[in-house]
């Protein structure tokens, strides 16, 4: 997503002329017409104002006169791909990113061709025994069970290069000899690689205390556990967290329970409604965050804590604690129905 993407808001009551020097001063070829409220109202860009003189109109000419009424948007959350394929179908060469009506981003074909490079540290939960994937797992630590040809781990690994990231720690307890003999110290896959060693499990939390003193201290890190396997946009949630300023993100998903019976509502013995098997949707954990340095050097060395527990602490000093919504695929593979799904699941998804 282009960063800025603000500077090329407009009203529709601004003139051309106000449009054409945005257009060239922020190099986006694009102004974005929005009413107060950040809905969008249209796009206008080079080729509009050229036909807008062409037919007449002044430099003074409000926007509106000129502008594309009918843009073609996409959902904040549209995968990489789709956006392309969807520039590149349409012969655009960019898309506002819109959220219920309104423009909370811009993305361009240049920028999804880039491939930029992040310094932000990576830090992997591998430690887990992988108890309900037994027999599986006696053997193996369950992040480098094998998914299609790859560990998951490797899978998990090779999704953050991808997006441009390089500097990994991967915290470890059971089984750790094999994660080690497999990635080494990351240099085959053109990253770096640290371990963090449990001696005994701390918890999602407690790992951040034994991460050392040498991380970057004014850059966010990415958190996952290692037995995710997702499509999850990481330059897009480091984004988010970074332009919300956010002490830490936690990303959710939503998950649909339906009550397998007919729900009475009542007052006394008087029933005042039926709601035959309701859906109740809710926003679940999935074990993706982004920690700021702040949060990471609350935590003492040898502290035992789950990521749930530290971030309600924080919350109580704080407002700053957020969640990022995703849509993309996204799979904990803790069971053995898991499991399974993600065999079948990885031939179509591009990740093997």
């Amino acid at each position: 997503m282009s960063h800025s993407w603000k500077k090329i808001l407009i009203s529709p009551e601004s003139s051309i002329i106000q449009a054409l020097k945005i257009i060239d001063n922020e190099a986006l070829r694009v102004a974005l017409v929005v009413d107060e409220n950040q809905h969008l109202a249209g796009v206008v860009t080079d080729g509009d104002i050229r036909r807008g003189i062409l037919n007449g109109l002044s430099l003074d000419t409000a926007v509106s006169k000129i502008m594309n009424t009918t843009p073609i948007t996409a959902c904040v959350n549209t995968p990489k791909k789709e956006l392309i394929k969807l520039m590149e179908t349409r012969s655009i060469l960019s898309i506002p990113l819109v959220e219920n009506g309104a423009v909370v981003g811009l993305e361009t074909l240049h920028h999804l061709f880039e491939q930029p490079t992040y310094d932000n540290p990576v830090f992997i939960m591998a430690g887990g025994f992988g108890t309900r994937l037994r027999p599986l797992t006696d053997n193996c630590p369950k992040p480098m069970l094998k998914i299609g040809d790859k560990p998951i781990l490797e899978t998990l690994i090779r999704s953050f290069i991808s997006a441009g990231f390089n500097n990994f720690y991967i915290s470890t307890h059971y089984m750790p000899e094999q994660i080690k003999a497999h990635f080494g110290n990351g240099k085959e896959l053109g990253i770096n690689i640290t371990y963090v060693h449990e001696e005994s499990p701390l918890g999602t939390g407690g790992a951040l205390g034994l991460l050392p003193d040498c991380l970057p201290k004014d850059l966010p890190l990415i958190m996952i556990n290692g037995d995710v396997l997702t499509k999850v946009d990481f330059q897009r949630l480091l984004a988010f967290h970074e332009e919300n300023q956010a002490d830490a993100t936690m990303c959710v998903r939503e998950y649909d329970y339906q009550v397998p019976y007919g729900v009475i509502n009542g007052e006394g013995n008087k029933i005042t409604s039926m709601v035959e098997k309701p859906i109740q949707r809710f926003f679940v954990n999935a074990g993706i965050y982004v920690v700021s340095p702040k949060v990471i050097q609350s935590v003492p060395e040898n502290h035992k804590i789950d990521m749930p527990t530290l971030l309600e602490q924080h919350m109580q000093e704080s407002d700053n604690i957020l969640m990022f919504p995703i849509h993309e695929y996204w799979l904990d593979i803790g069971r053995m129905d898991d499991f399974n799904r993600a065999q079948a699941d990885i031939q179509v998804l591009g990740l093997d």
